[in-house]
């Protein structure tokens, strides 16, 4: 329905010629609304660009959208503009500080190749991570997000020799689930990782009742999965990548020579072929974050 945005928000031309409605946040606040916040720890590399890819397919719910922006004090941010961080984030305290989060979305970083505990500000993520898995309906990992969220329920990380580069086919399997049940029996995402969760380790997890595996790939392995409590979502692709992110990356790892070509899509010709899996996958987390809140169960 609408994102509530502060005016002076650098993303707003791009929104509106994305036909996403949006608000002033005085405005917002004189309406007679509720407002999903959903909580979202961007520490995505020139972070301020890539905001855009959450922001039109949350744009999209039916629902009113208060984006948080949360900060690590542990992280520099050293491709970031420091006025747009101090603009624009709060620390998970602050966030949190009046009411509690409908929802947190942790996104990639670009620190596969390291253990998670050699991260700078792994000892303060992991915090928030636990407090959120008790306080907020659910948390969505993307990527390292992801891998980092699978980590912390016991599961094991594995590095790659080559990238997983491209768009690639992933198969549905559980039609029941709240998320898997509206869409198509095998659809598209990105991957653009160097890391990932063993495929051995997940069905090890899964045999022991700790997580439900919803979508496989021939070549992505296990790529959504989510803890049984349904308390903590993990997608390791990155299906809210735009086609020009996705060819912003390709130009940007040419010359890495642990990056393989890209598979499955054109950077000359960026046609996106995903943007219903990103639409329905966040609208269906969205409608499930708003259900808890509704029925009282938010934690």
């Amino acid at each position: 329905m609408t994102l509530i945005l502060p005016t002076n928000y650098h993303a707003i031309p791009q929104i509106e010629q994305n036909r996403v409605n949006w608000v002033p946040v005085p405005q917002a606040e004189k309406q007679d609304i509720r407002p999903l916040r959903i909580g979202i720890m961007n520490i995505m590399p020139l972070g301020e660009q890539y905001e855009i890819n959450l922001l039109l397919p949350l744009g999209l719910s039916v629902l009113q959208i208060e984006p948080i922006w949360i900060r690590l004090d542990s992280h520099q941010y050293k491709t970031w503009e420091r006025g747009h961080l101090d603009d624009h984030y709060v620390s998970y305290a602050e966030a949190t500080k009046d009411s509690p989060l409908d929802g947190l979305i942790i996104t990639g970083a670009p620190v596969e190749h390291l253990k998670f505990e050699e991260v700078a500000y792994w000892n303060e993520f992991s915090e928030i991570a636990k407090h959120a898995r008790e306080n907020t309906p659910s948390t969505l990992g993307i990527c390292w997000g992801a891998f980092a969220l699978a980590y912390l329920e016991g599961i094991s990380k594995i590095d790659f020799e080559q990238k997983l580069f491209g768009v690639f086919e992933l198969n549905n399997l559980d039609q029941e689930h709240y998320i898997m049940g509206a869409m198509d029996d095998a659809f598209l995402s990105p991957q653009s990782r160097m890391a990932g969760m063993s495929d051995d380790e997940l069905l090890q997890a899964r045999d022991r009742g700790k997580i439900n595996l919803l979508a496989h790939g021939p070549e992505s392995g296990y790529s959504i999965f989510e803890t049984t409590d349904r308390r903590v979502l993990m997608h390791q692709g990155h299906p809210e990548y735009s086609s020009s992110r996705l060819a912003y990356e390709v130009t940007r790892d040419a010359d890495d020579t642990s990056v393989s070509l890209v598979k499955n899509f054109d950077p000359a010709n960026p046609v996106n072929r995903w943007r219903m899996h990103r639409n329905t996958f966040f609208h269906q987390w969205l409608r499930y974050c708003y259900t808890h809140i509704s029925m009282g169960s938010g934690g």
